[in-house]
This record gives structure tokens, C-alpha cells and sequence, in this order.
């Protein structure tokens, strides 16, 4: 996908959501869910939208917005693995550590999910498929520690994860610069690639 700053934008005008544009460093944290549903690739988008103080600034980074193909097929919770329903939800996330670990954004606010039940390689995230909300540990951080990641593997049961470690130490500075002006709160919208103009 070719990604710019004025059409995502208006992609998440469009849909009916807020676009930050408040002054530097008014975060915009948006995740492209692609129609490439192959299971276990990084194949979505995870793009930081935002006014540096000088010029509009858009960085674009692979990930995934869904869970890896192992925890599709082996679920941690009994009602199925967990992806996010695409939408805008305020607040969602604030810096902290993954699992206690690293730097990442945790998720501070609920957010809905779809229960994938299944126990296939299939996103499963039609009308029929029970939805849930609530505090899953949604968090958005990196694969592995180095480099750029071309599986997902058991890095993602749900998380919006980059694939590249170097990118998502950029987005943790720019965050850092963001909370600093703005507070430690991260709204994340999530749209599918066919909101994307």
C-alpha cells in the first residue's frame, strides 16, 4: 500500500473518528488491517501520523493487527484467540513494559475484540463471530530483538506487533516526546484496508 499523510487522514475522518492534530506531537496511532488474511505474516500496517512542530510527518511500519498462526490454533482463553474489532478506541494505550519486560505500549482501556474459536489458520471476524470487551493485554510492541521479523509466530495473541525492532524503538521515542506534551494516553484506530483511501 502506498500511505500518505493527507489521505490517511482523511481515511479516519472518513470513518467517522478523530484526528489529532492539536499541536506537536499530537499522536495519530493508526493499524491498517490488509486483505491479506495469510496467517502468521506480518502483512498490516502500523502507521504514526503527526505535526513535528516544523511539517507533517507520516512513518509507516509492517506488522500484524491479528494473532499468529500459533495461537489461532492454540487459543489461551477458552472462548477463542482475540482480534481486535477495527475502530477507534480512546486511550487504549500508554507507555509501559510488555509482559513486564520491554518498553511498549500497555493497554490502559478496554478495547473490543472478535473470539476466533475455531482452532484454524483462518481470521474469523464476520457478524457471526462472538465479540467481547474488556482488559485482554492488548499491548503494541515489537517481535524479536533484533532486526525485522518475517514471522509471527507467538509474537502476536492479539497485539499489534512491528515487525522491525528499529522501528518500534522510534515509535517509543516519538511516544516519549508525545506523553511528555500530551500525557502518558495513546488513542489507537484500527481500520480495514478498504477504509483506507
Amino acid at each position: 500500500m502506498n500511505i500518505k499523510f493527507e489521505s490517511l487522514k482523511k481515511s479516519v475522518i472518513d470513518a467517522g473518528y478523530l484526528w489529532f492534530s492539536g499541536g506537536a506531537y499530537d499522536l495519530n496511532l493508526v493499524g491498517i488491517r490488509t486483505k491479506d488474511s495469510t496467517s502468521n505474516a506480518f502483512n498490516d500496517f502500523f502507521c504514526v501520523a503527526y505535526n513535528d512542530g516544523k511539517a507533517d510527518m507520516l512513518l509507516v511500519f509492517p506488522a500484524t493487527t491479528d494473532p499468529g498462526l500459533f495461537w489461532r490454533l492454540n487459543p489461551e482463553n477458552v472462548s477463542g484467540v482475540a482480534i481486535v474489532v477495527p475502530g477507534q478506541y480512546r486511550g487504549m494505550w500508554k507507555i509501559g513494559r510488555h509482559h513486564g519486560k520491554f518498553p511498549a505500549l500497555v493497554q490502559a482501556r478496554p478495547v473490543e475484540v472478535y473470539r476466533d474459536n475455531n482452532h484454524d489458520s483462518i481470521l474469523d471476524t464476520g457478524a457471526d463471530v462472538k465479540r467481547e470487551t474488556g482488559m485482554f493485554g492488548i499491548n503494541c510492541h515489537h517481535a524479536k530483538f533484533e532486526g525485522k521479523s518475517v514471522q509471527v509466530d507467538k509474537w502476536s495473541a492479539g497485539c499489534t506487533v512491528i515487525a522491525d525492532y528499529l522501528g518500534h524503538q522510534t515509535l517509543m521515542e516519538i511516544c516519549e516526546k508525545a506523553a511528555e506534551k500530551w500525557g502518558n494516553s495513546f488513542t489507537y484506530t484500527l481500520l480495514t484496508e478498504d477504509q483506507v483511501k
